[in-house]
């Protein structure tokens, strides 16, 4: 019984064998088709994993929920702007040098010298110049030949190196004139003469020579002072050394842009400058006005306070604040003190 039974036994086993392989293939055929379904669910939950993880960032830096959505164009806006981060900043330095004016400009290692005070001022720009690591000008601009813009102009000459001295051909018969072209020659440093359109480049920022459009001003030397319009990032800020109304008017018809965020008031704030339509048209934020305590012209004079005023410029003074430092980062502007809110008029010792 038990020796017949063997080969149905081996029949059973045959056909279970084969059952067994058809099973075990058609489950490898339709394998691919299941692992597909598999990855794609774990793709979506490492998506999953992924938003939560970022969510819980965001949360860590102040981003919530309702912000998350604008993250990537937040990002964006980091990009487009990481060149603006590269902008060095600028610092435009108005110095107390009572009445008279020097601007000191500096753009990381570049740096601008716009007057120089009168003939006993020299030394004391010096010092500020060296305090400040100092020793070479890449630009000296001497709006025009009157002492009180370039009486101190021998020292800076003589003590550092210049690399573009730009200055008006008018000739003064004054001893502050004399030194400065006999340490033009000492330095054996020629100037260049101002042109209208003109542009330089001072590290990060740029400027464009604006004035004089003409020399037809006859023996008045203010209006044929050098004006230019400084460029660093948006920030603009305009210097007219001590263009009078008719050089103000001349830059108008010009059609130049003249817009701006700082404007160094013309002549000390002289009524003679500054004028309303000048200043409609010049739009400034902020203004500094350059002068000396109790100065002999009662400046500034009350109609430019007014005009300022009425205009809502923010006003800085020397006579009042010392030194007035204005710090640009392309965008912002940063100062060293607050406006001045006296707005008091200028007056005569």
């Amino acid at each position: 019984m038990n020796k017949k039974s063997k080969p149905k036994q081996g029949i059973v086993f045959v056909v279970l064998l084969i059952l067994s392989m058809r099973l075990f293939g058609g489950m490898q055929a339709e394998a691919p088709e299941h692992n597909t379904e598999t990855q794609q669910e774990e793709v979506q939950v490492d998506l999953q994993e992924d938003a939560q993880t970022s969510q819980a960032e965001e949360k860590q830096m102040g981003v919530s929920e309702n912000d998350s959505a604008t993250t990537q164009n937040v990002s964006v806006v980091v990009s487009a702007n990481a060149v603006d981060d590269t902008i060095s900043k600028l610092e435009v330095h108005f110095l107390d040098v009572g009445q008279g004016d020097a601007t000191l400009i500096v753009n990381d290692e570049y740096t601008m010298l716009i007057d120089a005070g009168d003939d006993s001022k020299g030394t004391t720009i010096q010092n500020y110049l060296q305090k400040q690591g100092i020793e070479k000008l890449n630009y000296l601009i001497l709006t025009h030949q009157h002492e009180d813009h370039i009486g101190g102009a021998d020292v800076i000459l003589t003590k550092f190196e210049i690399d573009t001295l730009i200055m008006t051909d008018d000739t003064m018969d004054t001893a502050a004139y004399r030194n400065v072209i006999d340490a033009m020659e000492y330095r054996n440093i020629q100037n260049i003469l101002p042109v209208v359109g003109a542009e330089y480049t001072l590290g990060d920022a740029n400027f464009t020579i604006i004035a004089p459009i003409h020399n037809n001003y006859g023996d008045n030397i203010n209006n044929r002072s050098i004006g230019l319009l400084l460029q660093h990032g948006e920030n603009r800020f305009l210097f007219t050394g001590d263009a009078e109304a008719d050089a103000e008017w001349d830059l108008l018809q010009s059609g130049m842009d003249l817009s701006c965020d700082v404007y160094q008031a013309g002549h000390h704030g002289s009524s003679t400058s500054s004028t309303a339509a000048f200043m409609e048209k010049v739009l400034p934020k902020y203004a500094v006005i350059s002068c000396a305590d109790g100065n002999d012209y009662g400046q500034p004079h009350a109609e430019v306070l007014n005009t300022l005023r009425e205009n809502g410029v923010k006003l800085f003074r020397t006579d009042e604040q010392g030194t007035v430092v204005v710090i640009s980062d392309g965008e912002q502007l940063t100062w060293n003190c607050a406006p001045s809110q006296t707005w008091k008029v200028g007056e005569t010792n």
